[in-house]
């Protein structure tokens, strides 16, 4: 243990005398944030969107139909038949679903006896993009059953869709914020660890962990422990300055930002250990720069931090699956605007601690202690 504390002390002061590192993991995620937050945009697809049909008649039939003709057409969605509104609600509150469709009992027979016939449209409008995809279409959709124009007070005999937001108003920047502190993670994973041990292997300082007692474990634990130190210290100050940016109000329960602060440390010793896995035999900064500018493009923008996961296609969507960032980026993103509690991200937990297992046995095994 005290050979360990004293890898730790080591990287700790190297870090502290290096400001330029620690201003460019502070900027470059704001820099994303401003950057990413004016500039992308895309064609949704495959949303899942949830539809509960209590009703018999001809015009639930018909809405229903000219829906899976949107399915099938253009694939704006992908349409989960549920019997039970209060379960379509609480996938949608899950994440699992993007919004739910509710048809009441009597849809039909109230528009048939001159009486207003509304429907409901329950939506996650955390993903601003997919709110506003999905409202236009299903609006679309529900205003072609009906050629009259249907006004803001609601006459008998005409038909109204009236959606609803789950949760606060999130705009589009503030969407992003999980993705931002997600590449700040990552940038310190690219700054500490295996970094360090990359440039003390091309500067020839390596050579004095040869000289010590130090196991391959003592080497590995003391760098990926002190990286986590910084990382979520430099992590927790840019998630903060981007909600401040953004407006994401700063409120909530003491239990809420330990689940935060649990996530991001999961996260940053998965890729720490990820890091030493790749990066825990080469000896050229140059390698590293072209390996670790690969692993962001691949592992960040399949996340889901600024499109949609649905939306992928279908090779992108199975790696999605095995993505530590999309665990983390969905798992921020329920507790930054939904204010959920464990159970919400229990699977995310689950992933991203099992993900930091293996990676931390894979990178000790991985590592030589050798010139």
């Amino acid at each position: 243990m005290t050979r360990t504390f004293a890898v730790i002390r080591r990287d700790l002061l190297k870090f502290r005398r290096n400001p330029m590192v620690i201003m460019m993991s502070l900027v470059m995620p704001i820099i994303y944030l401003v950057i990413l937050g004016n500039s992308f945009q895309g064609k949704l697809k495959h949303l899942p969107v949830g539809v509960v049909n209590l009703d018999s008649g001809h015009d639930s039939r018909l809405f229903v139909n000219k829906l899976r003709a949107v399915e099938n057409g253009p694939g704006t969605f992908r349409l989960v038949m549920l019997r039970d509104q209060e379960a379509a609600v609480r996938l949608v509150r899950e994440g699992r679903l993007k919004a739910a469709i509710i048809i009441p009992r009597g849809f039909t027979r109230r528009h048939l006896a001159s009486r207003a016939a509304g429907a409901g449209l329950f939506v996650d409008n955390t993903d601003g993009i997919s709110a506003a995809t999905i409202r236009d279409t299903v609006r679309n959709v529900f205003d072609s059953i009906s050629v009259e124009y249907v006004p803001v007070r609601e006459p008998g005999g005409r038909r109204y869709l009236r959606d609803m937001d789950l949760y606060r108003k999130v705009d589009y920047d503030q969407s992003l914020v999980p993705g931002v502190v997600i590449m700040a993670i990552f940038l310190g994973t690219l700054t500490t660890g295996a970094f360090n041990l990359v440039m003390d292997r091309f500067l020839g300082i390596d050579e004095s962990y040869l000289l010590t007692p130090l196991k391959k474990t003592d080497i590995v634990a003391g760098l990926v422990v002190s990286g986590v130190i910084i990382t979520t210290i430099i992590t927790t100050l840019v998630m903060l300055i981007s909600m401040l940016i953004t407006g994401i109000p700063l409120s909530g329960s003491a239990g809420r930002y330990g689940l935060i602060l649990a996530v991001l440390i999961l996260t940053t010793v998965g890729m720490l250990n990820m890091m030493f896995v790749f990066l825990g035999r080469v000896s050229h900064p140059r390698i590293m720069g072209i390996l670790t500018g690969f692993l962001n493009v691949i592992f960040f923008f399949p996340s889901g931090a600024v499109y949609p996961v649905e939306s992928f296609p279908g090779w992108l969507r199975t790696f999605a699956k095995v993505n530590p960032e999309a665990y983390a980026v969905h798992a921020l993103k329920s507790l930054l605007f939904k204010d959920v509690g464990p159970s919400a991200i229990y699977t995310d937990i689950v992933f991203l601690s099992a993900f930091a297992v293996i990676m931390m046995i894979t990178a000790v095994s991985f590592f030589r202690r050798t010139l």
